[in-house]
């Protein structure tokens, strides 16, 4: 299969409509912040194997979202570095309260393509 995007910021419009259902993008924020505290568990108790868990925090709650809110498939099986980046991104635009703007402007450069 042929990939569609080139660039990492080509690809984030596309990556935020995958997420349009709140629920959805509320499992993403559970997971990541899920990751963030698995590496901080890791560094201070000095036990690294926690960090086996970020595979399963991160993509359980993702994945979870998907499958039973937003009903589509997850973009990380065609585009698994340029969807973890714009997990954090996205990530990032919640906790900065731009998600809702970024969204909007994200289906409208979308449905333009």
């Amino acid at each position: 299969m042929e990939k569609k995007y080139k660039t990492f910021w080509s690809f984030y419009p596309y990556y935020l409509t995958e997420h349009s259902d709140p629920v959805c993008r509320a499992t993403h924020y559970i997971g990541t912040t899920g990751l963030f505290l698995v590496v901080a568990a890791a560094v201070y108790f000095g036990n690294a194997k926690l960090l086996f868990l970020l595979p399963v925090v991160g993509y359980g709650f993702a994945w979870l979202g998907h499958f039973a809110f937003e009903k589509n498939k997850p973009a990380t099986f065609q585009y698994p570095l340029y969807s973890l980046g714009s997990d954090f991104v996205m990530y990032f635009h919640f906790l900065t309260g731009q998600i809702n703007h970024r969204l909007e402007e994200a289906k409208k450069t979308v449905a333009m393509h």
